[in-house]
């Protein structure tokens, strides 16, 4: 896919990237290299590969699904400018 430097232009303005003139040709040029790269990795077959996480088999730790109340209501509220009955207390912002 080629771009030229207009393309390049408006993208940069798209993305409020400052790119002098003088540099649009040469950066039409690498994106337009990068994009053909990207292009390159859409013709590799990769039917018979499996869909992975990490190169390396890793089995992830389980623990036990357990409801508890957090038991720490003491220490969440302790830098609370201002609670209330064990809750954070906050102005009013709606009449």
């Amino acid at each position: 896919m080629a771009l030229d430097p207009a393309a390049v232009k408006r993208i940069a303005r798209l993305a409020r990237i400052a790119v002098p003139e003088e540099d649009l040709a040469p950066l039409a040029n690498e994106l337009s290299r990068l994009l053909d790269w990207v292009e390159q990795l859409g013709e590799v077959d990769t039917a018979n590969v499996a869909p992975m996480t990490s190169v390396v088999a890793v089995t992830l730790p389980m623990r036990e699904d357990v409801v508890t109340d957090g038991g720490i209501q003491d220490k969440i509220l302790a830098n609370a400018p201002e609670r209330v009955g064990g809750f954070f207390a906050v102005p009013k912002v709606v009449e």
